[in-house]
């Protein structure tokens, strides 16, 4: 052999790198296309949805709410002006109960009282929008009170059926305005608007971790392979030695 096989057969030959895996990159998960820097991939659509419902004029269960106060008046009035029609005529009877009113056989004030109910509520929950509950309240004790003391005091259950019915119904649906919104209204916004404060919490924290978001060129691949070792490299070593 010459100088030069010698040579080759003696230094170590050079360690093979092994080839590097293609390039990927982070992808979306496939309900979202994209991955924010907040760290949750549906975290901005979150928030613009609890967004959208506080910039609402009105909730839902409130405006519900608010119908049925409505529908409150609307029963009275009904029921009173049937009472007015099965008593003699609407204009007889409004004026022996309106402009010649007696608190012991006119049901004017009950119609009156269902008004006032009417009013209070939709100024305090949707007009001024309020989170309290003392408005209903007022109104549910002014009405028990009222109806307690003229079934009491006056001579409306000895008129017939209407006697009995405004009095209880007025009474009924005075005490259900004040459980739908101590029950339904009230603990329905504040467990929506927790919601909404702590998606809002969480996707402004989140981008102190992820300091940015992902971009399609945003590329990074697994580090180098580590080098053969010294063992590989006498083993290599030994099969490239010539045969003398």
């Amino acid at each position: 052999m010459g100088e030069t096989g010698v040579r080759q057969a003696i230094e170590p030959s050079e360690p093979q790198q092994r080839p590097e895996p293609p390039p990927y990159r982070t992808q979306a998960p496939p309900h979202c296309p994209q991955v924010q820097a907040c760290g949750w991939p549906c975290c901005p659509s979150l928030v613009q949805s609890y967004e959208a419902g506080d910039k609402k004029c009105i909730s839902d269960v409130r405006r519900t709410f608010c119908l049925f106060v409505t529908f409150d008046l609307l029963f009275i009035t009904l029921l009173w002006i049937i009472e007015l029609n099965v008593n003699g005529g609407i204009q007889e009877q409004l004026n022996k109960e309106v402009l010649h009113y007696d608190y012991h056989a006119s049901f004017f004030d009950i119609f009156i009282l269902a008004v006032f109910r009417f009013a209070a509520l939709i100024l305090a929950y949707a007009v001024c929008k309020l989170r309290h509950w003392w408005a209903v309240a007022i109104t549910t004790a002014a009405t028990s009170a009222f109806l307690i003391a003229k079934v009491i005091l006056s001579k409306l259950l000895s008129q017939g059926a209407f006697g009995y019915l405004l009095p209880i119904i007025s009474f009924i649906l005075a005490w259900i305005e004040t459980w739908f919104l101590d029950f339904k209204v009230l603990p329905q916004e504040a467990e929506d608007e927790n919601r909404f404060l702590s998606v809002t919490d969480t996707s402004e924290r989140a981008p102190l971790m992820h300091p940015g978001p992902l971009s399609d060129g945003q590329f990074y691949s697994p580090p180098e392979s580590v080098a053969d070792s010294d063992e590989d490299i006498e083993e290599k070593h030994d099969h490239e030695k010539p045969v003398i």
